[in-house]
């Protein structure tokens, strides 16, 4: 079952190119990406990494990693970046 989290995240630009990704919000949460359009993806596979481990853990979600509980039919604010050349 998909679930959906809604979290800040900080993209910290690295001197050898790319983004080391943290959230203020949840610290164990710690991934990179090499671009913006990976961001998203590499974010999804480190959550999901650290939803296992609370959970092979025995440990509750921190109350800021709660899933969002959403309504058929009722829209979903989601705030992302764009990433566009501009000549």
């Amino acid at each position: 079952m998909e679930q959906i989290y809604r979290l800040p995240l900080i993209l910290e630009p690295q001197p050898e190119g790319g983004y080391t990704i943290t959230c203020p919000l949840v610290p164990e949460l710690l991934t990179e990406a090499d671009t913006l359009d990976e961001v998203q993806a590499h974010v999804a596979d480190a959550l999901a990494a650290l939803l296992e481990l609370y959970e092979d853990l025995g440990k509750p979600l921190p109350p800021a990693l709660q899933p969002l509980v959403t309504t058929p039919g009722v829209p979903i604010w989601v705030e992302t970046l764009i990433a566009t050349e501009v000549s």
